[in-house]
């Protein structure tokens, strides 16, 4: 879903639960709205898309020394259109080009050092995203499509000087839509949705830096790639999200969309990904969602239940389970977000209801500090 960019992105430049325009495929300023049963076509869809608002390429993943030593990653490249959809020409008029929001993140377990950055650029301003390809960069961060064939990736970010990565991606399950018919839907406007597009399953072998210290790694990486123009509901404070990657080859998506009375919303999903990439879907009614922990920041005050036990469902032959998340370390908030919005987003370990480790995931919380609600009407 990526999630906080939008958020951030509509602070700026929507109007979230506008009514549809007379048509209904397109939002009243015109930008379009995902449809259901779109086809898409790669490498060009990997690439961005100027008739949607609001766009992002998100990866995060957990990384390994060959002596143990563990890192965890996130690395987001959001685009936001200019003031009118698909123009002609690419102009570079302040409030005209589209801009170019990235976070960048770094985890040294071993440390706990959290090391985090954020960008904001307009096109032409060390910022741009390529319409044919995946081929996005701000400043020196860059993610980037190297061998169609194989589909590798490579990936590079950094923080402040303080730590970096560079850092090879190889999917090894095939990309996967989320959704019904390619459609997403998060809330019940029908502009709250998107066209979900994810690599749950990405091998990793690169480098890291922290400080002066250079280390050979490899892992295990997901990438989000979200097109939409508005995934807001005007009744939503905000949600809590995770992917899972299980050490026996299956994969999780789940997120809960957090109403302000604080119930669950109707569009809260849990997507079970097979072996063989294989999508089910299931609705809140059908999975659990439960805060086991929490921790509070010390810089804003906010309380994230960074501890979680998801219940999955049965899917083929393999009966429900609870699944315990963890974070590697406590202190994983993003303070810095461009918008004045702080949230958690973090590695943790996967445990099974004996405490056995059964995999890995990264965990996001949005929606703790303030209310998101009133500020992005």
């Amino acid at each position: 879903m990526k999630r906080i960019a939008h958020w951030l992105a509509t602070a700026w430049l929507i109007t979230p639960g506008a009514l549809l325009a007379a048509d209904p495929t397109r939002t009243p300023d015109g930008f379009a709205i995902p449809q259901p049963g779109r086809r898409f076509e790669f490498p060009r869809d990997h690439g961005s898309h100027p008739d949607f608002k609001i766009e992002w390429w998100y990866v995060t993943g957990h990384l390994e020394s060959a002596d143990g030593r563990k890192f965890g990653f996130q690395a987001t490249f959001f685009q936001n259109a200019g003031p009118t959809p698909n123009p002609v020409r690419t102009t570079n008029a302040f409030g005209h080009a589209p801009i170019h929001l990235a976070h960048v993140a770094l985890l040294d377990a071993k440390t706990g050092s959290f090391l985090h950055q954020a960008r904001l650029n307009r096109t032409g301003w060390d910022a741009d995203s390529s319409r044919e390809t995946l081929d996005v960069h701000n400043g020196n961060w860059s993610l980037r499509l190297a061998d169609p064939a194989t589909g590798r990736m490579e990936l590079a970010g950094s923080v402040a000087g303080e730590g970096s990565f560079r850092l090879e991606l190889t999917p090894s399950k095939p990309l996967v839509v989320f959704g019904t018919n390619g459609v997403s839907r998060k809330g019940s406007d029908p502009s709250a949705a998107s066209h979900y597009l994810t690599f749950p399953r990405l091998a990793a072998k690169g480098e890291a830096t922290v400080g002066t210290e250079r280390i050979a790694v490899t892992g295990l990486a997901w990438m989000d790639h979200e097109i939409s123009s508005s995934q807001l509901d005007a009744n939503q404070a905000g949600w809590d999200w995770a992917c899972v990657q299980l050490d026996d080859g299956r994969d999780l998506m789940a997120y809960r969309m957090r109403r302000t009375d604080g119930t669950t919303d109707a569009h809260s999903t849990l997507a079970w990904v097979a072996r063989d990439g294989t999508v089910r879907h299931f609705g809140p009614d059908q999975f659990g969602w439960e805060p086991r922990g929490y921790w509070k920041s010390p810089t804003t005050g906010a309380r994230y239940p960074n501890r979680v036990r998801i219940t999955a469902p049965a899917f083929g032959t393999e009966p429900a389970r609870d699944l315990y998340l963890e974070p590697l370390a406590e202190a994983q908030e993003l303070t810095d977000a461009l918008g004045g919005v702080a949230y958690w987003e973090g590695a943790c370990r996967v445990l099974d209801a004996a405490g056995k480790p059964v995999g890995k995931a990264y965990l996001e919380l949005a929606g703790y500090v303030g209310k998101l609600a009133d500020r992005f009407k």
